[in-house]
């Protein structure tokens, strides 16, 4: 395969400076605000998001290294396969969140539900439509018993990098 490069486009900001007890998914720090300031080239291209109360952050895990394909997840005490996860060592340190909009000043976006690290590169952005995101009846396979709990769980040392 064919290596790919992905430049970051800007930087998310959090209050979040330790990987350890940090909510594990945005449901966990609804009101949490942070802000993510984008590439001042790509401004223009913020144009138009202010009308999405929602939107996709896609970062890179840039904290994270190497991967495990198999791991016991925050919220259950079984090893599951890396990909039926949202575990943060992977083999692309991609991750994704969703977050409410609040505003966009320039180059900067205020947001809620941030749930990274603070100085997270960011990758992409996209807005949630509402029509294509939502799937009332998916089903989230082994984490269907435990989904009510992820607002309240937090992270602990278990994805850290084991070479240290």
């Amino acid at each position: 395969m064919t290596d790919i490069v992905i430049r970051p486009i800007g930087v998310i900001h959090s209050p979040f400076t330790d990987r350890t007890n940090m909510p594990i998914q945005p449901c966990g720090a609804r009101d949490t605000a942070g802000t993510v300031v984008v590439d001042e080239t790509l401004a223009p291209g913020l144009r138009d998001l202010e009308g999405f109360s929602h939107i996709y952050l896609l970062y890179h895990f840039h904290m994270s290294q190497g991967f495990d394909l198999t791991v016991v997840p925050f919220m259950e005490p079984a090893e599951r396969g890396l990909f039926s996860t949202r575990a943060p060592r992977r083999p692309n340190q991609i991750g994704l969140s969703v977050v409410r909009l609040q505003r966009v000043e320039g180059n900067v976006l205020h947001i809620l539900g941030v749930d990274v690290l603070d100085g997270t590169p960011l990758l992409d952005i996209k807005p949630y439509f509402r029509a294509f995101d939502v799937f009332p009846d998916a089903v989230s396979g082994w984490a269907e018993a435990h989904q009510d709990k992820a607002g309240d769980v937090r992270s602990d040392g278990r994805f850290a990098d084991p070479r240290g």
